[in-house]
């Protein structure tokens, strides 16, 4: 996908790729304050993105290692409550690694797909790829709590509204 220019970053006119919407649910005013996030589902697998605007980088004009972690937090613990493992659960991070593997330039389209590796009574693991533009600029790994089902009743769950 085509970068936007500084112009067009710095205005937010985002060009978001088909079948993504915004988020909403369980964000948070954190998220909701740090990016637009959007998100795609394909069946139970979760991707999340963002474009990359001048509020979200750092010196170099590039995603801010604080937004590529709040963007891979997001990811680990949304991706897995789409799954069985997580439905109903708010799921909060035990562990989060990262390691940063390319800058995401400003106007770049930032996206992330995690996999839930294992799920135990007590922890989910997950581990994401998220990419800007096509190429891999973070790695990450998570450790989830997996607390009591508060939203049983809704099987799969939608944490993020991004069904129908």
């Amino acid at each position: 996908m085509t970068r936007l220019s500084d112009e067009g970053a710095e205005a937010g006119q985002e060009a978001v790729p088909a079948g993504f919407r915004p988020v909403a649910g369980l964000c948070g005013p954190f998220i909701a304050e740090a990016a637009p996030l959007f998100g795609r589902l394909d069946g139970q697998t979760l991707e999340l993105g963002f474009r990359v605007q001048r509020r979200h980088t750092n010196p170099l004009d590039c995603a801010h290692g604080g937004m590529l972690t709040s963007l891979a937090d997001m990811l680990i613990a949304a991706s897995a409550m789409y799954r069985e493992e997580g439905w109903g659960r708010v799921l909060p991070t035990v562990s989060l690694q990262l390691d940063f593997l390319a800058p995401a330039p400003l106007g770049a389209w930032v996206q992330g797909r995690a996999e839930v590796l294992r799920a135990t009574g007590a922890l989910v693991f997950v581990q994401a790829l998220v990419h800007a533009d096509g190429e891999a600029v973070l790695r990450a790994s998570g450790v989830l709590r997996r607390g009591e089902a508060r939203h049983a009743e809704s099987h799969p769950w939608d944490p993020l509204q991004l069904r129908g």
